[in-house]
């Protein structure tokens, strides 16, 4: 199940969510968050579900099919993020993956003070894995990093707010090779080293790549793996 907001362009949200559980094998379910206006040039409009829709849309689902595992993508106040750790809690749900949407690519907050607290305080300590890009991986640590020296130590104040990993993205650094690492709480780490792809075709790689290790999770694969 994709708990997010729809992207009309189909590049992000909800619909890249869906394309990319499909392809990894697994069966899409999808809760909406937010109705958005957006293109790959930026977001032209948003209208937020309310929070009781979300309740509903997500336990309509449940109780009939059931859920083997989750991703949270954009919950864009605090509301809705208590609706969905409630849910999460209340269903037993054992395999979240959360994308911390919480800053864009170019650093602008997407949300607001209190829902990036929600975040922290409720849907952390549910997470099996947290995806963060680097902006939302400072926010979250609550300190700079330079480079990808400072990965281990950032993880380190991550997993501390209760998740059980944390996979730090490199993208946003300038370096050419890039790595991507995964922080388990239980001191494992895996590395993810590639070439940076010199491509504009960036918008959605967050929802993509957290819909795929959902997607894997269901699929009973481990966390390096997925």
């Amino acid at each position: 199940m994709t708990i997010a907001g729809s992207d009309p362009s189909g590049g992000a949200g909800i619909q890249a969510d869906i394309k990319a559980i499909s392809a990894c094998g697994a069966y899409a379910q999808a809760v909406i968050t937010s109705l958005t206006s957006q293109n790959t040039l930026g977001v032209q409009g948003v209208h937020t579900t309310p929070a009781e829709v979300v309740r509903t849309q997500a336990e309509s689902v449940l109780d009939d099919l059931g859920c083997d595992s989750m991703k949270t993508g954009m919950l864009p106040n605090a509301e809705i993020i208590e609706t969905v750790a409630d849910l999460i809690r209340r269903y037993n749900i054992q395999h979240v993956v959360v994308d911390p949407v919480a800053i864009s690519t170019s650093g602008a907050k997407l949300i607001s003070e209190e829902a990036i607290v929600a975040q922290r305080e409720l849907l952390m300590p549910l997470a099996e894995v947290i995806t963060p890009n680097l902006h939302e991986a400072e926010m979250l640590s609550g300190m700079k990093i330079g480079g990808h020296s400072d990965f281990a130590r950032a993880a380190e104040k991550i997993l501390s707010l209760g998740a059980k990993a944390v996979l730090i993205k490199g993208g946003h650094l300038t370096d050419q090779i890039l790595t991507d690492t995964l922080y388990c709480s239980d001191g494992r780490t895996f590395d993810y080293t590639n070439s940076r792809i010199d491509t504009p075709n960036t918008h959605g790689t967050g929802c993509t790549l957290s819909a795929a290790m959902a997607a894997n999770f269901a699929l009973n694969k481990s966390w390096e793996h997925s």
